[in-house]
Order: C-alpha cells, then sequence, then structure tokens
C-alpha cells in the first residue's frame, strides 16, 4: 500500500508560486497549493514506502531553490 502525506513549505519571501510550481514536476507529487498562514505551499505526496517518501522529501522537494523549511506529517487511516 502506497503511503500518502501532506508537505507543509515555508518559502523565502516571494518565492512560494515559483516553489509550489518547481514541486509539481516532481514524480510522487499529487498536488502543490500556495496558501496563507504559517506556511507558503502545501503538497500532498504518494510514495511506495516510509523510506521512498523520506527520499522524496530530502532529495527532492528541499533541494529546490526558496524553501527555508519543511514539515513532513504522513497520513494514517484510523
Amino acid at each position: 500500500m502506497a503511503v500518502s502525506a501532506y508537505i507543509l513549505i515555508q518559502t523565502e519571501v516571494g518565492k512560494a508560486a515559483a516553489v509550489a510550481n518547481e514541486v509539481r514536476d516532481i514524480p510522487g507529487v499529487i498536488a502543490a497549493d500556495d496558501v496563507t498562514g504559517p506556511y507558503d505551499v502545501v503538497v500532498r505526496v504518494e510514495a511506495e514506502s516510509m523510506d521512498e517518501l523520506g527520499r522524496l522529501v530530502v532529495s527532492r522537494v528541499q533541494m529546490l531553490g526558496g524553501i527555508t523549511k519543511t514539515t513532513t506529517m504522513p497520513v494514517v487511516n484510523l
């Protein structure tokens, strides 16, 4: 079963739209939306495992320019 997660992203001032556009091109990203509040972009992702999810966040998402912080929240099925 695939692992789903939300990634909350804080960006440098004025970089939210560019980050959202770039992150949409990453394989595994289902959606990326600009938002207001303490985070600038909310991303929905799917991966085959928790390890793959970790690799997606660390080696793909966090490497994009303009990102200052990410918070990853795996979805749980209760």
